[in-house]
């Protein structure tokens, strides 16, 4: 197979200026100028590789190869366009990149293909603009609810929906009805993590995604003088928040991979230097790639911080506001992809992803596998986010590989 290299340079320095930000990095939010002149790009791109183009109603990009015996039968891949602010230019974006080459190269290569390929460039899974996740998968499958985004706003105040509007698109058509024509969907991606670097691997066969449990936690105490308030007397929340983070963290230490958890926000209340703090905001974090396990978890964490903030005489108000299952990649799609690593000799293993992606929203609809190259130094949201050369090419050859056998062959039809 060709040595992809030249082309994933070339590819990623000219999608790359779009959205750059002149202090590194780029920023591509959904329906923004940036994103827009991107998808536009791309869809030239498509448009010159032979490729037949098409958008929907709320602005995911198709670029089609239609099957020559079953063009019903559609082997989708590709990734999101849209970025977190001043983010990396490899997340989403090879994706889509490495999911173009592959199908030009098959095309080029051995023709029109058994079974329809199309690449999809999608319209935004990040959250980084408005608060909501995966509106571009989540439009294909039919999932996405209209009354979610009408209300919500950007920061600066811009409606989705005027925005949406702006942008030139709509939502789907209730009366359009959702797909049925995809077969398989695969999305290949960079690690985000440091496993495949520690391990010195250079492909990742994902075989699920990790369930996400997301707290509001909310403690009220009482705020008091710095300074005349003996500590015996005190309703402090960022000592009873440090006795929360401290146990829980050491309980989710002993319970070992592939928990995680993290206290990632936290904000006291009136955080002033003299004022003993009553009242504290923080954030959790849990996640697990069996779902038992992580319900079983997080209830003890909760019994904990109701525990602790009765002891200390103040009160606990939990919010669980995400709770969203593990879902297991397709397991006839994990077999094959592993038998063409093997096949073809790449240095592989089999993982879960720590991180949530679109392949989230499709696997429990189609059947869906997942590939991840290394990340440098498990880098990513973030301007710094790279990934060796050699690593790239490398995915983007399993890839080919993967839609040639679901997409070119007889056997193919079976998985």
């Amino acid at each position: 197979m060709k040595d992809f290299k030249p082309e994933i340079k070339e590819s990623s320095e000219w999608l790359s200026k779009i959205g750059a930000d002149p202090t590194g990095g780029m920023t591509r939010l959904l329906y923004t100028p940036e994103w827009i002149d991107a998808q536009l790009a791309l869809k030239k791109a498509f448009d010159t590789a032979g490729l037949t183009t098409s958008r929907d109603a709320v602005g995911n990009l198709f670029g089609r190869l239609t099957g020559s015996k079953y063009p019903d039968k559609v082997i989708l891949t590709g990734s999101h366009i849209d970025t977190v602010v001043n983010g990396g230019n490899l997340d989403g974006q090879f994706g889509i990149e490495a999911s173009f080459m592959a199908i030009k190269y098959l095309k080029e290569t051995y023709g029109a293909p058994l079974r329809t390929l199309e690449v999809v460039s999608l319209a935004e899974e990040e959250g980084s603009r408005f608060p909501y996740v995966f509106w571009g998968s989540k439009n294909i499958v039919g999932s996405a609810k209209a009354e979610d985004v009408r209300d919500i706003c950007d920061a600066d105040c811009v409606n989705f929906v005027d925005a949406m509007h702006a942008a030139g698109f709509h939502f789907r058509p209730e009366s359009e009805p959702v797909r049925s024509d995809i077969a398989a969907f695969v999305e290949l991606h960079i690690e985000q993590g440091k496993v495949l670097e520690t391990e010195g691997k250079n492909i990742g066969v994902v075989t699920s995604i990790v369930g996400q449990r997301r707290y509001d936690i909310r403690l009220k105490g009482e705020a008091n003088h710095a300074g005349t308030t003996p500590m015996s007397y005190r309703k402090d929340t960022v000592y009873a928040f440090s006795r929360i983070c401290y146990e829980s963290i050491e309980k989710a230490r002993a319970e070992g991979d592939p928990l995680v958890l993290t206290f990632g926000k936290v904000e006291p209340k009136p955080n002033t230097v003299n004022v003993v703090p009553g009242f504290t905001h923080f954030t959790i974090d849990c996640r697990h790639t069996d779902k038992a396990t992580l319900v079983r978890f997080t209830k003890e964490i909760e019994a904990d911080i109701q525990r602790i903030a009765g002891e200390m005489g103040i009160t606990a108000e939990i919010d669980l506001w995400m709770d969203e299952d593990p879902i297991p990649m397709d397991k006839q799609l994990v077999a094959c992809l592993s038998h063409l690593c093997e096949a073809n000799k790449a240095n592989y293993r089999l993982m879960h992803s720590g991180a949530g992606h679109d392949s989230q929203i499709f696997a429990p609809r189609v059947p869906t596998v997942m590939i991840f190259v290394p990340s440098i130094n498990g880098i990513s949201h973030n301007p710094a986010e790279k990934t060796n050369q050699a690593d790239l090419d490398e995915g983007v050859r399993m890839l080919a590989h993967t839609l040639y056998q679901l997409a070119y062959t007889e056997q193919g039809g079976n998985i």
